[in-house]
């Protein structure tokens, strides 16, 4: 038995998510953990529901994420592109949609390095003229 299966990988900071979609009611598993056990703050679940709901698939699919690296945020983002990416695999008529909307697009914002000889990215240690 073959199942019916779409995959999209999304990244953003330090965090990678592997998306997969299978036909279903709408459950999200994120590391074999429902996303509210997995997420906490609204506003992250959010984020992960936006391209679901954009484009009106809310109820047709199980979402299944793996997902490693970055912090919650980064994570939330990374699902996101991985999830708008499976559902253009799914349909390529929802591309236009989720290219409007900015899903599609690997959001490239990372921390700066912090550089020798400094407090930080860009502060530098006070000035002393004496």
């Amino acid at each position: 038995m073959t199942s019916i299966q779409y995959y999209g990988t999304g990244r953003r900071k330090n965090a990678t998510a592997r998306v997969f979609l299978r036909p279903g009611g709408g459950e999200i598993k994120v590391n074999d953990r429902s996303l509210d056990e997995y997420f906490k703050r609204e506003s992250l679940k959010l984020i992960i529901r936006q391209p679901l709901l954009l484009t009106e698939t809310a109820e047709k699919f199980n979402v299944l994420v793996r997902i490693q690296g970055g912090g919650m945020a980064g994570q939330a983002g990374a699902i996101r592109h991985g999830l708008s990416r499976a559902l253009v695999e799914y349909n390529r008529e929802l591309r236009p949609k989720l290219k409007d909307a900015g899903f599609l697009t690997r959001d490239s914002r990372a921390k700066e390095r912090k550089k020798y000889g400094q407090r930080g990215a860009r502060a530098r240690f006070q000035f002393s003229k004496r």
